[in-house]
This record gives structure tokens, sequence and C-alpha cells, in this order.
């Protein structure tokens, strides 16, 4: 069994920046793959960036390559999601997942507005 715990969201203007956190429980998480997607109202939910099990090797959205920084700390079973230069159409719903599972978190709420 395996929860995951997203947090950091909040309010922040354009051009602002925001760390989200994803806390996992139990003891496979070290050995997934971690996935950030992100949901607006009305829209599809996709694919934000992605880092390997060991954190050597991400991925990212063309929409967020150069503005977003994800990396992780096994130690402490927790993936984070550095996100800089924020545009209001990053407004979302952000979740974390475990590639190759179907655990989600609960989702953090990120709103860019002036």
């Amino acid at each position: 069994q395996v929860q995951l715990v997203e947090s950091g969201g909040g309010l922040v203007q354009p051009g602002g920046s925001l760390r989200l956190s994803c806390a996992a429980s139990g003891s496979i998480f070290s050995r997934n793959a971690i996935a950030w997607y992100r949901q607006a109202p009305g829209k599809q939910r996709e694919w934000v960036s992605s880092i390997n099990s060991g954190g050597e090797t991400t991925y990212y959205a063309d929409s967020v390559k150069g503005r977003f920084t994800i990396s992780r700390d096994n130690a402490k079973s927790t993936a984070y999601l550095q996100m800089n230069s924020l545009k209001p159409e990053d407004t979302a719903v952000y979740y974390c997942k475990l590639i190759g599972s179907d655990y989600w978190g609960q989702g953090t709420q990120v709103t860019v507005s002036s």
C-alpha cells in the first residue's frame, strides 16, 4: 500500500515561483519513476514532467521546459516540482503519480493570477 500527498500549491502572481512536494509512504517509492500531471477546469489531465527512480533522468512537457524542475529525495520518500516564471496558463490542480502503478495523490491547487 502506497499513499501520496501533494502540498505547496497556492496563489501566486505571474512570474512568481512555487515548489510542490509529493510525500509518499511505503517502501516501493524509490523503485518507481514519478510523474507530475495537471488538470485545469474543463480540460483533460495532461502530463507535465517525469523523473526516473534514481533521479538522474528527467523529462518535461514543452509548455514547462526551462521553467520547471523535477527532483526527488528518496531518503525522504519525496518528489518535488520547482515552478518558476509561472504563467496564468499554469493554473491547474497538480497531481503526482507513481509510474507503472495506480497510485495518485489527491492534488494541490496552483493559481497564477494578478
